[in-house]
């Protein structure tokens, strides 16, 4: 039978997790699968209430409590880290635990799967649930990933994983710093299904405007180089264009990609695969649920 795992990372958001297994387990009603769930809890600090449903359709449910907060992205790289190390699987399904990643789309992945075992299977954005500004600044995001890398990225954690692509991004530095980056950079066959992003179970989503930059500009920094070839073209035929009409307004382009570009160095020293080859170092305990 073919083994699957949802991975899942947690911070605090319990009642969030509890509602989305709650949902997995009646989405795999009357399925002929082995789904077990994987949760790395981020160093929560609010306490953890019991899980008293009685989960069936489930085949297990673990959780592995890290000692030090590392961020979502680097959660997920540890996750993946550690079912490739210790669990035997054939796809890993990363979703977020705020219901934002529909469990409705299981199935559509899972199938998808199936179908192409030999390819990645993402879930593309078609429908966001967020505020017009929010939706805005997405867009421009997927823009200028675009401009500066050549790479249209339409889709975030939620995808499914076939065995042999855990084994290389595990192996590959990018995975600690971005995801979805690492993904298109070394995993070209890929598979998309549409995706609808829906509102978060309870409370309010963490992706701040912040944030999101973060987010963004470290999906850049794993194609650095190309960004740097781009950048400098762009700045030395902007620069002959305006080379008898320079004047503050006219520079301020030039601020804003020498902006990017030293954004782009800082945030890809992140990609530390020494720090992800340590990343099992940071569990403090593991508990099983089911």
């Amino acid at each position: 039978m073919i083994k699957t795992k949802i991975l899942i990372p947690i911070f605090n958001d319990w009642k969030s997790l509890f509602t989305l297994l709650v949902s997995i387990d009646t989405q795999l009603y009357g399925w002929d699968a082995d789904v077990s769930v994987l949760i790395v809890n981020d160093a929560s600090t609010d306490v953890k209430p019991d899980f008293k449903y009685g989960f069936v359709n489930i085949k297990s449910i673990k959780m592995i409590n890290m000692k030090k907060n590392t961020g979502h992205a680097r959660c997920i790289a540890a996750g993946l880290k550690y079912i490739s190390e210790n669990e035997d699987f054939d796809f890993v399904i990363p979703m977020d635990g705020d219901g934002e990643d529909r469990p409705e789309e299981i199935g559509a992945l899972l199938c998808a799967g199936y179908e192409s075992p030999d390819k990645v299977i993402t879930a593309d954005r078609v429908k966001r649930a967020e505020s017009f500004f929010f939706k805005f600044c997405y867009k421009a995001h997927k823009l200028i990933t675009f401009f500066f890398t050549g790479q249209s990225i339409k889709f975030g954690n939620y995808t499914c994983l076939p065995n042999y692509a855990v084994k290389k991004m595990v192996n590959e530095a990018a995975t600690w710093s971005s995801f979805s980056g690492s993904l298109v950079k070394i995993l070209k066959n890929r598979k998309s299904i549409n995706s609808s992003r829906a509102t978060r179970y309870y409370g309010t989503s963490k992706m701040s405007f912040f944030n999101l930059i973060k987010h963004s500009l470290s999906i850049i920094a794993v194609f650095k180089k190309t960004v740097l070839v781009r950048s400098i073209s762009f700045l030395l035929i902007y620069g002959f264009l305006i080379l008898e009409h320079i004047s503050f307004i006219t520079l301020i382009p030039f601020f804003i990609i020498t902006t990017l570009i030293i954004s782009v160095i800082i945030l890809s020293r992140r990609e530390n695969i020494l720090e992800f080859n340590k990343s099992l170092e940071n569990i403090v305990s593991i508990i099983t649920f089911k």
